[in-house]
Formats: structure tokens, C-alpha cells, sequence
């Protein structure tokens, strides 16, 4: 089995050692990058299944990174030295589908690494289609159309959308998704990561976001799926 290529971008050199070790210990293949603006050039060559993003760069941020999609459609966790929620959610608005603050547990990482790939994957054995109006979720494929028209989501946020549309009309609260889509807890992710996943999901699938057909907000609660 080929281990899975984690493409790693960041500017301090003992970082990049420190976070290689340990990935490279649990079995994946990196690579390492120090610019920002090297990126899209590295995962066109590299074709890294994740790519471990800084924040802080020269020749481009990691936030002009996922601005101008230079990873495609590769799932990003940010490392990012920055506490301020705007950042936070600029960098998740943007595509980002987890981060991490530093400073940070290499342990912590290759958790958040292997939460993401393993969410990434999921549904590889299923051959489960689910088809409502209008809209058609295929888990194996990891393809979502709406209208008939396919709908570029990130890796989280297919994640989201394949785990409520998969228990229709049940409520989550944002802990309970942060626990069973992200792997985490409030205690290590700021709920406001869930807020900002939906919105994104919303301004994608549904026709009108701020009156949303099929993600519905259950105020003081949390969110469901409405088939």
C-alpha cells in the first residue's frame, strides 16, 4: 500500500524537522516546503494527499495560498501563530478544512492529519447513493450535485453535509459535530469552526443561504439536515 503524501509548507526549519519526524514515524511520505508561492508548483508534482499549511510565508501567505486554490482540492490543515478568530475563520472560509494553533503538539497534528485523511476516504467501501430533490450525495465518489450540476465542495465539507444527510432531520449541536465529524472537542477547536462550515455548505447547496432548504439551524440547539 502506497503511504499516504503529505505535502508540508512552512518556514521554520525545526518545525518542518520536528513535524517530518513525527509524520514520518506514523508512515506517511512528506515533503517539505518553505515558500508560499512554491505550492501550487509542489502539489501539481507531489500530488500530496494533505497539505500541512503555515499561515505566515514568504512569496505568498498560506491564506493567498487558498485564496488563489493553489491546492486544488487537497485537503489543508493551517498552523498558524495568529489567536485572533478573524483569522481563524478567514483561513476556513477560504477552504481550510482543520487548523492549528502554536504553538503546538506535534502529537496533537499527526492526530488532526490522520482525523482529516481518514474523513477524507470515508465511504470507500460504500456503495451508498443518497438522492433527495434535487440533490444527490455520492459517498464513494465524494461528489455532490445539486440541480444536476456537480458542486465543488472541500473535504470537510462534504464531510458535514455526507454525516447529517445521513441522519435526516436528527439535531446535532455543534460540540456533537465537532466530536463526530472533526474528531475533536470544544476543548481543542473553537465551535465557531461548525458556524463557518455551514455557512460555507449553505452559500454552495442551497438556492437561497439565508432561507436554507437543507441545512436548517434549530436555534439554541444546533443544526439538521432536512431531506
Amino acid at each position: 500500500m502506497t503511504a499516504p503524501r503529505i505535502l508540508l509548507v512552512d518556514d521554520e526549519p525545526t518545525v518542518r524537522e520536528v513535524v517530518a519526524q513525527y509524520l514520518q514515524r506514523d508512515g506517511y511520505e512528506v515533503r517539505e516546503l518553505d515558500r508560499g508561492d512554491l505550492v501550487a508548483q509542489a502539489v501539481a508534482q507531489f500530488r500530496p494527499d494533505l497539505v500541512v499549511l503555515d499561515i505566515m510565508l514568504p512569496g505568498a501567505s498560506g491564506l493567498d495560498v487558498l485564496r488563489n486554490r493553489g491546492v486544488g482540492a487537497v485537503p489543508v490543515i493551517l498552523l498558524t501563530a495568529r489567536v485572533e478568530e478573524a483569522d481563524r475563520v478567514l483561513g476556513l472560509e477560504l477552504g481550510a478544512d482543520d487548523y492549528v494553533t502554536k504553538p503546538f503538539s506535534p502529537r496533537e497534528l499527526v492526530a488532526r492529519v490522520r482525523s482529516v485523511l481518514r474523513r477524507a476516504n470515508a465511504g470507500s467501501s460504500t456503495t451508498e447513493l443518497l438522492e433527495f430533490d434535487g440533490l444527490t450525495i455520492d459517498l464513494p465518489a465524494r461528489e455532490v450535485r445539486v440541480a444536476d450540476a456537480a458542486v465543488a465542495l472541500t473535504a470537510k465539507e462534504f464531510d458535514l453535509l455526507a454525516f447529517l444527510a445521513q441522519a435526516p432531520r436528527q439535531v446535532f449541536s455543534r460540540a456533537q459535530l465537532l466530536q463526530r465529524v472533526w474528531d475533536s472537542s470544544p476543548d481543542f477547536q473553537d465551535p465557531a469552526t461548525v458556524t463557518v462550515h455551514v455557512r460555507r455548505l449553505r452559500n454552495k447547496i442551497e438556492t437561497n443561504p439565508d432561507e436554507p432548504r437543507w441545512i436548517t439551524t434549530v436555534w439554541s440547539v444546533g443544526y439538521r439536515f432536512e431531506p
